[in-house]
């Protein structure tokens, strides 16, 4: 597999394709609909509500909360986690704000 070769991008462009991922997968995004839906922190539901294995959840989370989309706090054997609120706005502000900036130009 290549290489992205992110360097060769800003880093408000890096963090836009960074957030995008989050949404990239259907799995990501039913777990931050279920975490806006709950409007708490979730511990062990996330696995109940989903049609994945545990493990797969894990790893669908591990990579929202590297992007920084969720908290969790670990309380053993439980985490919980919940939306991060300033990145949930940051992310709303960044779309919203490339959404609105391109209008549909004149083409062929």
């Amino acid at each position: 597999m290549g290489t992205t070769k992110t360097e060769v991008f800003t880093a408000d462009q890096n963090r836009v394709a960074e957030l995008a991922k989050a949404f990239a997968h259907p799995a990501r995004v039913a777990i931050l609909q279920l975490l806006l839906d709950k409007k708490a922190c979730v511990c062990g539901d996330l696995v109940d509500e989903l049609p994945l294995a545990q493990a797969t959840v894990s790893q669908h989370l591990k990579e929202l909360k590297r992007i920084g989309l969720i908290k969790g706090d670990i309380d053993p054997p439980r985490v919980c986690y919940c939306i991060n609120e300033a990145v949930w706005e940051e992310t709303r502000q960044v779309f919203g704000t490339m959404l609105t900036a391109l209008s549909p130009a004149t083409c062929c």
